[in-house]
């Protein structure tokens, strides 16, 4: 009932007009619907967004599909929330409203009018890129008014200036349209100036192009257009020297420059070039400062550039690539075990000297494991793989007397088969 109060884990109780409808949790950001309606900004966008027409709480039709924000109950929740701190209740934000699009449109405008002044065009530029940063829901009103191709023009058009450089900032925040990507990748003198860029004095300019070129060479699909990206001349040593930036100073380096030589890397024809630029070093170097999700991708950068004899001499002639692998199987995912086994799968295939420090590191141990796991079915083959290869190089007690596995006979069934 309306004005009851329902009991919360927090040992208090929550009033009722202070959940939201739909989630049935505290509201953050309160607005209003068409038929009077009061929602949490959230909830309401997403019924919206799966189709619903009609008010959940009414069904009475929606007339229009604005949301006006509740600030009267806003600062209602900001106050019970104070009041009820000492049982560990947060105060919400006073949340940021969503960009008007026809502010947005108009910024838009002035930064692209070649007729105002540059100062007028950068301020539009950093009040867009302000407004970006703010939520996903501002990036969605600037990328529906036509905003990347207007800031590619930008970009493009206005070579080694402020403009191009703040464009720029602004365009990596949007994903691009393949169109959008072609349109990049096919003009040799647009990737010879992002190319350029890599090595600007100014390290948010370099990372900035370093995402440009990871976004259009991941969204075209062409393979002779992504090799000519990645045939352009010290490329590799440009995206390789922002992933040498500390991540304390720089968190944006790593996590950029990972990205885009992965993309390059897609390229088979090109891997060589990685390898000279000292992307086996720097890969290693780096590897325990990724976080998951880019640990995965430096990963399966190895596994790509193993593929080839020189990424295989390179990664073999530094001392902790085969530790590091065989200490990464089931630590980090299943697709960091899955990469890391097929990077090893490959140097010990090459060197007997990488079979020996494998052994060295413990990678029996590891690889029963890993195919006694739940781990995908390539990484198990991979370690099968693996077992039988290095079956020669085993300590001749590691299997008959391994305290550790009583089913050492998985071992013996891989080494045998």
């Amino acid at each position: 009932m309306p004005g009851s109060l329902e009991p919360l884990d927090l040992g208090i109780q929550i009033p009722y007009h202070f959940r939201c409808p739909i989630s049935l949790e505290l509201m953050c950001d309160p607005v209003t619907v068409s038929t009077g309606q009061t929602y949490d900004r959230a909830s309401i966008e997403s019924w919206v967004a799966t189709g619903n027409t009609t008010c959940p709480v009414t069904r009475a039709p929606l007339t229009d599909f604005t949301l006006i924000p509740n600030h009267t109950l806003r600062r209602l929740i900001q106050d019970w929330c104070v009041a009820n701190r000492s049982f560990g209740v947060e105060r919400i934000p006073t949340p940021k409203q969503p960009a008007d699009p026809a502010l947005v449109r108009s910024l838009l405008t002035q930064a692209s009018s070649e007729s105002n002044a540059t100062p007028s065009r950068l301020t539009a530029l950093r009040r867009l890129r302000g407004l970006a940063r703010d939520s996903d829901k501002n990036r969605s009103v600037i990328s529906s008014l036509n905003a990347r191709e207007i800031l590619l023009q930008v970009v493009f058009a206005n070579i080694d200036s402020e403009l191009s450089h703040e464009s720029l900032a602004l365009l990596v925040m949007f994903p691009l349209g393949e169109s959008e990507c072609v349109s990049v990748v096919s003009d040799s003198d647009r990737i010879a100036y992002l190319s350029r860029l890599l090595f600007h004095s100014s390290i948010d300019v370099r990372i900035n192009s370093a995402a440009l070129i990871e976004i259009v060479v991941a969204g075209t699909r062409s393979p002779e257009l992504r090799a000519q990206v990645s045939n352009v001349d010290e490329i590799f040593e440009g995206v390789i020297e922002i992933m040498k930036n500390p991540i304390s100073s720089y968190p944006r380096a790593l996590k950029i420059g990972v990205k885009a030589l992965f993309a390059l890397c897609l390229v088979k024809q090109t891997r060589t070039k990685a390898v000279s630029a000292g992307a086996a070093e720097t890969l290693i170097d780096r590897l325990s400062d990724f976080e998951k999700c880019d640990a995965e991708r430096a990963l399966a950068t190895i596994e790509l550039l193993c593929r080839v004899p020189a990424g295989c001499a390179a990664f073999a002639a530094h001392a902790l690539t085969v530790p590091l692998l065989v200490k990464i199987i089931l630590k980090i995912s299943d697709r960091a075990t899955e990469y890391a086994a097929g990077a090893l799968l490959s140097l010990c295939s090459e060197s007997e000297m990488s079979q020996r420090d494998a052994v060295a590191a413990g990678v029996l141990t590891q690889l029963l494991l890993l195919v006694q796991s739940d781990c995908t079915d390539r990484a198990k083959r991979k370690a099968q793989l693996l077992l039988k290869l290095l079956r020669d190089s085993w300590p001749e007690d590691s299997i008959g007397n391994s305290d550790d596995f009583p089913c050492s006979e998985v071992v013996i069934r891989f080494c045998c088969s």
